[in-house]
């Protein structure tokens, strides 16, 4: 029997992650192993060296938002945090974990597919925040814009009989109404003048 969309969906992130994670793994080693004969770093070997920690960042972020998940794996706040530094070193948007608890992977998970959807609608940057509730739920707030990437993919969060068409830049939005609904839940969406927020 095929497993539940969700599910499958998780299931292929975790393959391609699991595939990449080895080669992008050796790649840092032999540039470690090539920085240790004493000579200068070269601009060409410091670049590659960079694009290389921010592939090793992104794909340690997908495998937690696209990965395959159980309530009984729990992430604690440096894990999280030193993920979240790590994709947004030198990049526009920021972020700002504050809840200090360890939480599931299947919690963090739906956080970090909210981020995605937060970072696709700020092309100036910004700083997104991530906070627990008086109600012990999610609160994520940023500067995002409703009209980006399309305001229906907002709609389309707090509302998944209305599903809306996305790429596969925007799959973020398809995904993290759908593992909501399985798991009982919805998303708020509260679009302010200069910020939007999600509550979960």
């Amino acid at each position: 029997m095929w497993q539940s969309n969700p599910n499958l969906a998780a299931l292929i992130g975790s393959r391609i992650c699991h595939d990449l994670i080895s080669p992008i793994g050796a790649i840092c080693n032999g540039i470690e192993l090539m920085s240790l004969d004493g000579r200068p770093v070269s601009p060409e070997l410091a670049l590659i060296s960079e694009s290389v920690d921010n592939a090793n960042a992104r794909i340690r972020f997908l495998r937690v938002a696209f990965g395959m998940a159980s309530p009984d794996q729990m992430m604690g706040r440096p894990e999280i945090t030193g993920i979240l530094a790590a994709i947004s070193a030198g990049a526009r948007v920021q972020f700002d974990w504050t809840p200090a608890c360890e939480y599931p992977r299947t919690r963090v998970q739906e956080v970090f597919l909210a981020l995605q959807c937060f970072e696709s609608a700020m092309p100036q940057g910004g700083t997104v925040t991530v906070t627990r509730t008086d109600d012990d739920r999610w609160e994520i707030s940023g500067p995002a814009e409703a009209h980006r990437p399309a305001p229906q993919l907002w709609q389309a969060l707090a509302d998944p009989a209305r599903p809306a068409e996305v790429k596969p830049a925007h799959v973020q939005f398809a995904l993290l109404p759908a593992l909501l609904t399985e798991r009982g839940r919805r998303v708020a969406v509260e679009v302010r003048r200069s910020e939007i927020v999600l509550r979960f």
